[in-house]
Order: C-alpha cells, then sequence, then structure tokens
C-alpha cells in the first residue's frame, strides 16, 4: 500500500458518482483514457471489476459499495489538511457568513460582535437569519448557513455544539403599573394578564413550562411572534411579559425579578462537522465563544 497512487482514489469516487468513465473525467479535468488506465489500476489492486458496464455507464460491483464510504472519509479528511494548511487572515476575507440566531440570540452577540468584526475582520460580510429549528441541521449541512446560535435542542449526529451564555428571565410592565410599586408576588403574577412571546405557532414557553410544574397557568391575553413588537404594546397596557434580561436592556419600562424560579435560558453554538476544521468557520467560533462565555 505504500506505493499506491492516492489519485487513484479519486478517480474510483468520480465514477462512482458519475456512473459513467466519460463524466467521471470531465469533473476531473483528465482525459478519458487516463480515468481507464486509473481504473485498470484499481481493479489489479483489489482484484475486483469494481465497476460492470450497464445501460447509460458502468454500475459498482458489490465491493465497490463497501469501499466508497471509506474511500469519501478519507479524501474528506485529506481536503481538510489541505485547507488546514492555507494561510487564512480575517483582514482580508471577504466571504459572507450566514449565522443563524433568534432574536435574543442576535441581542445578546450583535452588540459585543460587531465592533470586533469591524476591527480584525472589515470586509467580512454578516448575515444574520432565523429558520425554523428543524431546518437548521439541513441548512448547516448544505452550507447554507455556516453557524447557528439558539437553545440546546438542535439534534443531529452531524452537527457539533458549544456552551455559550444563560440568560435569566424577568418579568416587565410600563413604569407606572400598579405592581412596580412593590416586589411582585406569585398571585399578582398570576392574576394579571400576560403576553406571550413565541416564533412558533403553539407550543408552551419556559415561563409557562415553569408555571406548569407549579399546577399553575397565567392568563395569555396576547401572544406574538418578535420581541420587537413587546415595548410599545406593554407601556400602554396593564399587561406584563415575561423575557430574558437581555431583551430589556434601552426599554423604558420597569423589570423586576419573577416570583418564581424558571431555568435560565441556555444558547448553544452549532455548526457541521464538515465545517469543523474549515479556517474561517474556526476563527469566528473561538471569537464567539470568547464573548459569550458562560
Amino acid at each position: 500500500m505504500s506505493k499506491v497512487d492516492l489519485n487513484l482514489f479519486a478517480v474510483f469516487n468520480a465514477i462512482y458518482s458519475q456512473h459513467n468513465l466519460t463524466r467521471a473525467a470531465e469533473i476531473l479535468h483528465v482525459s478519458q483514457p487516463a480515468v481507464s488506465n486509473a481504473l485498470a489500476r484499481l481493479r489489479d489492486l483489489f482484484d475486483d471489476p469494481l465497476f460492470v458496464r450497464s445501460p447509460g455507464g458502468v454500475s459498482p460491483t458489490p465491493l465497490a459499495r463497501q469501499l466508497i464510504n471509506p474511500v469519501r472519509q478519507a479524501l474528506e479528511t485529506l481536503d481538510d489538511c489541505v485547507k488546514a494548511r492555507l494561510d487564512f487572515d480575517p483582514a482580508t476575507s471577504n466571504e459572507t457568513i450566514r449565522l443563524h440566531a433568534a432574536e435574543q440570540a442576535s441581542a445578546l452577540l450583535l452588540p459585543k460582535l460587531l465592533p470586533k468584526l469591524i476591527e480584525q475582520a472589515p470586509h467580512l460580510r454578516l448575515e444574520i437569519q432565523f429558520q425554523n429549528r428543524r431546518d437548521v441541521p439541513l441548512a448547516l449541512a448544505a452550507g447554507d448557513l455556516q453557524l447557528g446560535i439558539d437553545a440546546p435542542l438542535l439534534s443531529s449526529n452531524e452537527l457539533l455544539s458549544q456552551p455559550l451564555a444563560q440568560e435569566d428571565y424577568v418579568c416587565v410592565m410600563r413604569r407606572d403599573h400598579p405592581l412596580s410599586k412593590q416586589p411582585i408576588s406569585l398571585e399578582d403574577f398570576l392574576a394579571a394578564p400576560h403576553i406571550q412571546v413565541s416564533s412558533r405557532a403553539r407550543g408552551a414557553t419556559p415561563i409557562d413550562i415553569a408555571l406548569r410544574s407549579l399546577g399553575q397557568q397565567r392568563e395569555i391575553a396576547l401572544r406574538i411572534p418578535h420581541y420587537s413588537l413587546l415595548p410599545q404594546v406593554i407601556a400602554s397596557t396593564d399587561y406584563l411579559a415575561a423575557v430574558p434580561r437581555i431583551m430589556v436592556s434601552g426599554w423604558q419600562l420597569h423589570h423586576c425579578p419573577l416570583p418564581f424560579p424558571v431555568p435560565p435560558l441556555e444558547m448553544h453554538l452549532f455548526w457541521h462537522k464538515n465545517s469543523d476544521h474549515d479556517p474561517l468557520n474556526q476563527w469566528l467560533r473561538e471569537l464567539i465563544t470568547n464573548l459569550l462565555k458562560i
């Protein structure tokens, strides 16, 4: 094996994916006879035809089917090694990073991240998206997203993650609200009408789950999809709302601790394993992690 030409496995992968020697030659930018010669050497190496004629091209033998996954993994590892050796300079990078982040994650991240990007990577473009949580793993796998910041609910064997910040929830109300003069009790909290903020069409929020564990339920007078709608509505009504503490910065509202325990909002950084060794992805992950350490 020490004298095996590793280029043969790139040819093997191309033939397997294209099912045709001519098309394999085209994507490899070599001649068709060169592909035929490489296939002959592979057949000698494995003592197997590997591919047999079929309508429109060739079909893999059982041995070829066994080999394809290890071959592709080896090629990806080699490709990662080459990419890792390339010099990456954030100061000159002009790539676009697409990042999935909900409102609360964006509110926590952007004020800290943008000054660093302007200083260290002035030509890098950042695009914040908010996708359906179920779609994020596929978007990361396809390269439509490079990173995601969300609650630790994304599940996929293809994803890697890093814990980031935790945020407590607080109760918000208008400044001259009757309940703003003293610490709010659970009884007063439950008696008041509430605004529930959730981007999902249905389902309980962490606040409602915590109340349910106490055998309690609040009165939801209004359900809205975005925190940005909340300040004006709260300021002009007697409604209450429970929000992550980071969201109240800059709001002209009164806020106070909740009168019952609620687990903090956890945020994790997600990326696809194929991007684990990408220099730009690595650099940005390290930057975000340092900015949002728990």
